[in-house]
């Protein structure tokens, strides 16, 4: 038979210097917790990425973004993805204001790939929450041997 129990001691954390250990937990256990892992799972943009020898395909998930909101950068080998979106949302009644709930949210991800991209034949598209973006690698990498004259 094992024995798991241990002594309770309220200076076992102050003695190791780790005040706030059960700070995390106080919140994990606040009734709108819920909510806030909403919060924090929707302010993180999931990606899937996949590779063959000519491009490099990104899936990367925008859920509510409009198309005109996403923007993509390209710098060599470095990838960045980023949306920025404003949402007013009013309920009236009749010209009294019940209620307001006002959004304001951005994505961003930045990543650095093993090759350069093509960026003059790089394609983007969004359907349904996600970009896709089809990045080609740049042929040859840049490197030029000198002849000695």
């Amino acid at each position: 038979m094992v024995n798991n129990l241990m002594r309770f001691s309220p200076f076992n954390n102050i003695v190791r210097f780790e005040p706030f250990t059960g700070f995390d937990d106080m919140f994990r256990d606040f009734s709108l917790s819920p909510a806030l892992q909403a919060f924090e799972a929707g302010q993180e943009m999931k990606m899937d990425v996949s590779e063959t020898e000519q491009a490099y395909t990104v899936k990367a998930n925008v859920p509510g973004m409009k198309k005109e909101d996403i923007k993509i950068d390209i710098d060599g080998n470095q990838v960045s993805i980023s949306a920025q979106t404003t949402q007013v949302k009013e309920q009236k009644e009749g010209e009294t204001v019940v209620r307001s709930e006002r959004y304001s949210g951005r994505l961003y991800r930045s990543f650095s790939l093993g090759h350069d991209i093509d960026a003059a034949h790089a394609v983007a598209k969004y359907q349904d929450g996600v970009v896709e973006l089809t990045l080609p690698k740049k042929v040859g990498n840049g490197a030029k041997q000198l002849t000695i004259s």
